[in-house]
């Protein structure tokens, strides 16, 4: 149990490390914290001098359609 009473680990693993790049933005790039949050991963990784070959190639429309069909969304009740 953490200190606020909910059942989360206190040291989520975290698949992008939001610490180091709201650091990088906001004190060095020193972006609003506006920009920061409207930035996609891609124009984040390109502001800290990243490649983008890195990151692979971008999702083609088959693969799109294979998640869409495999994750749909849920039905909203109206």
């Amino acid at each position: 149990m953490n200190p606020t009473g909910g059942t989360a680990p206190e040291n989520p693993l975290s698949a992008f490390p939001w610490e180091t790049a709201l650091a990088l933005d906001l004190s060095v790039l020193r972006w609003r914290p506006r920009d920061f949050w409207a930035a996609t991963p891609r124009e984040l990784a390109a502001a800290a001098g990243l490649q983008a070959d890195r990151f692979g190639a971008a999702l083609g429309r088959a693969d799109l359609d294979r998640l869409v069909a495999a994750y749909p969304d849920p039905e909203t009740a109206r």
